[in-house]
């Protein structure tokens, strides 16, 4: 690792803000197209940094961790940019996690 501890967790909190920020500015991605494409969305990311905090005996409610990644009110983003999933995007998800299950059996 070229970098000590500290400045690597600089760099990673900076790439972290920088995709919270992509995110952001890119509201017409879906969660759903996020999960179907690369198994996450941004509901995971909050899940993560409530998790984080936990492993530091920190409290971080879920609402609030959303709150962060969606830079407002969850059901607030939801109302404002939130498509319904079409048949498509719930057949992909379908057919991603069928995969998934059948690669964990595996």
């Amino acid at each position: 690792m070229p970098f000590d501890v500290a400045t690597q967790t600089e760099l990673e909190a900076a790439a972290f803000r920088h995709l919270l920020a992509h995110l952001d500015a890119n509201k017409e991605v879906q969660n759903i197209d996020l999960m179907i494409l690369a198994d996450f969305c941004r509901n995971c990311l909050a899940k993560w940094l409530v998790a984080a905090a936990q492993e530091r005996g920190l409290d971080w409610d879920y609402e609030a961790a959303r709150e962060h990644v969606y830079g407002m009110p969850y059901s607030e983003w939801k109302d404002l940019y939130q498509a319904p999933a079409t048949e498509a995007q719930l057949a992909a998800f379908a057919a991603r996690e069928a995969a998934k299950k059948a690669q964990q059996g595996a």
